[in-house]
């Protein structure tokens, strides 16, 4: 058990402060520069740490401990999505059209207050923290990978991350202890290419809706027929787009969609699969096709060791109802990057279910966090980043 005088160290209302300012001021993908120098601006006012940017809108901050040992990394994501906020808060987004929809703005506060703890127990702490607050997450191919590429995180032993939801109470900690965490995210888009004619005579035409409506129905036999039952795999069609008049056939339709897994292999085949059904498809009604299947984010996979440790840390610093049995979060998420560096653990933190009068999800333009779950997210990652450094 692990000395908790720490605790007292928290700065809570600042790192509500720092959340409400993130959330009124949200930047899109690529675009957080101001964000970016504000996280700088408060990393400079603790002191004594270290601060680079490996790409122009992350900060990665690093603490030196007063002794050697391992090295780990957290990561908080710090960009906002295209959605108009709808929740009337008093610090509702000032940019128009963009808001922090997914919580990335309580991510970045919770690893801000880590940081200042952590930064003041430098002279207890054995080995180094490093602090990354990564740009873009939300748009493909994401910010994390960039970063890992970067080559600014050498020596990394371990990588911790979390994220904010609606469908836990507020302030549980759930942790998948191996496996997957999150699923995987691919996308593709297809534009079907037949021939127009007149509605009526459909003969001397080829029908690029009727294509695409074939290709849609053999897609949704994708997962039942030609995956394992037992994973979480997922097809959808999300958009199909053909015509503007009710007598017209016309040239082309255009079909996109999302693919989720959580088995690299699984993964590879759904694609196969899939170009497989769209050529043939098209051969069959003589249409032509152009294709952009793009592998966006593999699952998160988390190590068993380490996030046994951060389980047992948050029961450490948590009542035993509050770190459950985790489960897997069914959306995706770039943090998969950097398990090129490093064994990684993500885990979920709640931010208020509906009975508790939160009962709209990440990129709702309703979506709000009950702001008491902050401080749960805090006491895991600082008593983790202690355990997984003593031992």
């Amino acid at each position: 058990m692990q000395d908790k005088s720490w605790l007292k160290l928290i700065p809570q209302q600042e790192m509500i402060e720092w959340r409400r300012h993130f959330h009124e001021y949200p930047e899109l993908s690529f675009k957080e520069f101001k964000t970016s120098a504000y996280i700088s601006q408060i990393l400079q006012s603790f002191g004594g740490i270290e601060i680079s940017h490996p790409t122009p809108t992350s900060v990665l901050g690093t603490i030196e401990g007063q002794y050697p040992g391992k090295k780990i990394l957290l990561r908080a994501d710090i960009d906002a999505l295209p959605v108009a906020e709808e929740t009337n808060l008093p610090f509702a987004s000032k940019n128009s059209n963009i808001m922090q929809a997914c919580g990335h703005d309580t991510h970045t506060a919770i690893l801000l207050a880590t940081t200042k703890v952590l930064n003041q127990l430098r002279s207890q702490l054995h080995g180094t923290v490093q602090v990354i607050f990564q740009h873009a997450e939300e748009q493909v191919p994401g910010g994390a990978q960039a970063i890992v590429n970067s080559g600014q995180l050498q020596n990394i032993d371990a990588v911790l991350g979390l994220h904010i939801m609606n469908g836990f109470k507020t302030g549980i900690i759930n942790v998948v202890l191996d496996g997957p965490a999150t699923t995987g995210a691919d996308a593709f888009e297809v534009t079907i290419q037949g021939k127009g004619s007149h509605g009526s005579m459909p003969q001397t035409g080829i029908d690029p809706i009727t294509v695409g409506t074939e290709i849609i129905n053999q897609l949704h036999t994708v997962t039942s027929r030609f995956t394992p039952p037992k994973e979480l795999n997922v097809v959808t069609v999300g958009e199909f787009q053909s015509g503007n008049a009710v007598n017209v056939l016309p040239d082309t339709a255009f079909l996109g969609g999302t693919v989720r897994t959580v088995n690299e292999e699984t993964r590879q085949s759904i694609a196969r699969r899939i170009k497989e059904i769209i050529h043939n498809t098209c051969a069959t009604y003589g249409a032509t096709y152009d294709l952009n299947y793009q592998f966006a984010y593999a699952a998160v996979i988390n190590d068993p060791h380490l996030s046994k440790l951060v389980k047992a840390s948050a029961l450490e610093v948590l009542p035993e109802q509050m770190v459950p049995e985790g489960i897997m979060m069914s959306g995706s998420e770039d943090f998969s990057a950097y398990s090129q560096l490093a064994p990684t653990c993500f885990f979920l933190l709640g931010g208020g279910d509906g009975a508790e009068g939160y009962p709209y999800s990440n990129h709702s333009p309703k979506f709000m966090i009950n702001e008491k779950a902050l401080i749960n997210g805090v006491k895991t990652e600082i008593a983790s980043v202690l355990n997984f450094l003593k031992n």
